[in-house]
């Protein structure tokens, strides 16, 4: 059965410039400590604007900041150096390495070449407004900084299929190179959403496709990754993801877990795509994410036996990851959706203590987001991860029964020594919620870890027991095993 896994996305939108790395490194320790298995680490190749580039304005797959290329040779995050050692120290400790990996579009080329096109209506891909022309287009990539290292590979416009930007004109528009389509298979928004920004490359091109196996294969070597997250796939030919994945986890004859951002509130959307690839990646559960925002936002009017109501996680718990907020729901970024905080522990609670889903945790909740004034969490989160690494084990007995108080328990296993727990929560006023935990537990007090609650309580002989929790909160209760050492 194993240890229940968790992973923690350590970074988010607005950490300072050149030292991320060697943060990693020195919290590898703590973070396995708190009951961590996984870290999702960011970008970690040159970007467009450099080291102030996050990491998705994609510029050199190959430099990982060893490279003078874009004004300097650090990435956003630090060296290759630094990148090798955080590596090291979190596998020394037990910590999975997931790469974030995007390979939907390039920016910054070297140098321009004149393209014929078809300009496209921005709102419906599928509409062409006017005939051909030509525009001048940033898209010849050849990476002088790196001097052919790793790959002599240029990109010219022929590896993309289209841009929004006419050097020549000094003008934007989405414009569709001659001879090139929109990939068929991909989210149907504005008809077809292919085209994210930039450069977008071409991945039904065969020479780009070898390449970017080529790269994922060297990646892999150079950095010892587990893993990776990919960005941006539902505007990436669905099976591509699939092919490249197959071919890539062949060669390296490894799982190499992977889980991909398809950003759609609507669970049809997910489902199509986890079909479609054949189950080859785990999603992101966006529309859980959307009920907790609901949930925060409702003054306690939500119904909280629903919250996992069109979810992935209720239907594909093996194929969804689940999470809170992430960079891109924080505030001030492009899909600002911020739970508000009163609700993070519970939202927490109900993906870390639960059978179902991969649960992910924000970096900007545990340590914090300075550039918002958001306050950490870790004193609040931590607890739950710890509870599920030690407790979350065996039968759930759910008690989704009332629109504002809900629980569960987890009956434990012979495996993990006191495991089992009880969990209730309310998004209206103070209540209590009788639960069964197991008639192996009859006479042991049980204390909430989260230290919302003071009060113990005793398991009946029956295995059930009343479990109190405050208005507007969540109580974690566990085996009080520091009695039992006194006893």
């Amino acid at each position: 059965m194993g240890t229940n896994g968790t992973m923690i996305q350590f970074f988010e939108w607005y950490l300072k410039p050149g030292h991320h790395w060697n943060q990693l490194r020195d919290r590898s320790k703590q973070l396995a400590r708190d009951g961590f298995t996984g870290v999702w680490i960011p970008p970690a190749y040159k970007g467009s604007s450099g080291k102030y580039d996050v990491g998705y304005g994609v510029y050199d797959l190959f430099d990982l900041g060893e490279f003078r290329q874009k004004g300097t040779v650090k990435t956003k995050y630090g060296t290759k150096k630094e990148l090798h050692a955080a590596i090291r120290e979190a596998h020394r400790h037990g910590l999975q390495i997931y790469a974030d990996v995007v390979l939907n579009h390039k920016m910054g080329a070297d140098s321009t070449e004149t393209v014929t096109v078809k300009e496209v209506n921005p709102d419906n891909r599928n509409e062409e407004e006017g005939g051909e022309k030509k525009i001048v287009a940033w898209t010849h990539f050849t990476f002088p900084g790196r001097h052919r290292r790793y790959s002599a590979f240029e990109w010219h416009w022929y590896h993309f299929t289209g841009i929004d930007w006419d050097e020549k004109k000094d003008q934007s528009g989405i414009y569709k190179f001659k001879g090139k389509h929109w990939g068929s298979d991909v989210d149907a928004e504005k008809g077809n959403f292919d085209y994210l920004m930039g450069a977008d490359i071409d991945l039904e091109n065969a020479d780009v496709q070898k390449e970017l196996i080529r790269w994922g294969l060297w990646f892999i070597e150079e950095t010892g990754v587990d893993g990776f997250r990919f960005d941006a796939v539902k505007h990436m030919q669905f099976t591509f993801v699939h092919d490249w994945l197959k071919e890539v986890r062949k060669k390296k004859k490894e799982e190499l877990f992977t889980v991909g951002e398809y950003w759609n509130a609507d669970y049809a959307a997910l489902k199509n795509y986890v079909d479609t690839t054949e189950g080859a990646l785990s999603l992101f559960d966006v529309p859980l994410h959307y009920n907790f925002v609901n949930a925060s936002q409702s003054n306690g009017s939500f119904d909280m036996r629903k919250i996992f109501d069109g979810t992935l996680t209720q239907d594909n718990p093996y194929n969804s990851v689940t999470f809170v907020d992430n960079h891109d729901t924080q505030p001030g970024q492009a899909l600002q959706s911020w739970v508000q905080e009163w609700f993070k522990p519970l939202a927490y609670a109900l993906i870390l203590l639960r059978e179902g889903g991969y649960p992910c945790v924000f970096y900007g909740d545990y340590y914090g987001i300075p550039h918002d004034k958001i306050k950490p969490m870790r004193k609040k989160i931590a607890p739950m991860v710890h509870a599920r690494k030690h407790f979350a084990y065996g039968k759930q007995n759910d008690y989704f029964d009332h629109p504002n108080t809900i629980g569960w328990t987890r009956e434990g296993d012979d495996e993990h020594k006191d495991s089992g727990l009880a969990v209730v929560m309310t998004d209206g006023s103070e209540g209590s919620k009788r639960m069964y935990v197991g008639q192996k537990f009859a006479g042991t007090k049980f204390y909430d870890c989260t230290g919302n609650r003071m009060d113990s309580i005793t398991i009946e002989a029956d295995g059930n027991a009343t479990f109190p929790v405050n208005g507007g909160s969540v109580s974690v209760w566990i085996a009080d095993r520091r009695e039992k050492k006194g006893k």
